[in-house]
């Protein structure tokens, strides 16, 4: 009797055990697929239906919103409530180069607090889900004279707005470049890849490249970090025509090849506990760029 009990336990442990193993053995395709974008043009928001039927269809789960003043709080309201029907979070986007700076961190406080408030007044299915920082002060000329200043002055700056952010139950993340682990970090200890990464919910890595391998490639240093630091990271795909090179673009390649590339992209990535997905730069170039090849698709009417 003994013995057959024991027998009988092993399948029992067996499905158990599969259950346990499951989330981590599969994932689901939309999960493996999940893509965030960029949304620099606010005023398209007027027309939500355009731009949530578009990132239905691509997969989108996050978009991360440009906010601009003169667009209304009413626009915003109906945007995020039409994205939180499709299960789409929206983080309010803004950021300068020199916000890096101790003295223009009102600037910065100015933007936050404008989020905070609107999130105040609007409800649960109107609020924005988070918060984007895209600050990029290697862009201003002091960095190549001061860079260990502009270092402990942004990462003084960062430690404010994260601490801000999570009190007002914001997901936090900022953009960063790739390359950002061979600059240390303000401490001189460390790198500030890393530093950044633990200070964030999720960073957005900019690792443009025309190929999927590479795009993984160039970031998979911060891949590697948020891994050890239970942290999330959105690879960054480019789209748009850029001074800085094709081989940073996918401007110019064929939707199928992007598509193929997105894929080699999610693939690589899905090693990584940390990947949260492609971040595609940006939406108003993917859609047209989808929308300019299925114009060329269609047949042409014939005149007979």
């Amino acid at each position: 009797m003994g013995e057959l009990l024991k027998k009988a336990k092993i399948p029992v442990i067996l499905v158990i055990c599969g259950l346990l193993l499951l989330p981590l053995l599969l994932k689901s395709s939309s999960m493996e697929d999940q893509k965030a974008t960029w949304l620099w043009d606010t005023e398209l928001i007027k027309d939500p239906g355009k731009i949530i039927a578009f990132c239905r269809e691509q997969n989108v789960g996050t978009i991360f919103l440009q906010v601009q003043k003169k667009v209304s709080d009413e626009d915003y309201r109906r945007f995020i409530a039409a994205a939180y029907e499709e299960g789409i979070a929206v983080h309010a986007l803004d950021g300068q180069p020199d916000w890096a700076y101790e003295r223009q961190r009102r600037e910065a406080d100015q933007f936050l607090q404008w989020v905070f408030d609107y999130n105040a007044k609007a409800a649960p299915s109107e609020k924005f889900a988070g918060i984007q920082l895209d600050v990029e002060p290697y862009q201003l000329r002091r960095w190549e004279r001061d860079q260990d200043g502009v270092v402990r002055e942004w990462s003084s700056n960062v430690e404010k707005w994260v601490a801000q952010g999570k009190e007002n139950g914001l997901y936090m993340s900022a953009a960063v470049p790739f390359w950002l682990g061979n600059v240390k970090d303000a401490n001189g200890s460390g790198n500030l890849s890393r530093w950044m990464i633990s200070q964030f919910d999720a960073v957005a890595v900019m690792s443009y490249r025309d190929s999927g391998r590479k795009i993984y490639d160039v970031a998979r240093e911060q891949l590697d970090e948020a891994d050890q630091l239970g942290k999330s990271v959105w690879i960054g795909m480019e789209l748009g025509d850029t001074e800085e090179g094709s081989h940073i673009t996918f401007f110019g390649k064929a939707v199928p090849v992007m598509e193929e590339e997105m894929k080699s992209v999610n693939s690589l990535g899905d090693s990584h506990p940390s990947f949260a997905g492609l971040a595609v730069h940006h939406y108003e170039i993917w859609q047209d760029k989808i929308a300019s090849a299925a114009s060329d698709e269609k047949p042409e009417k014939s005149n007979q």
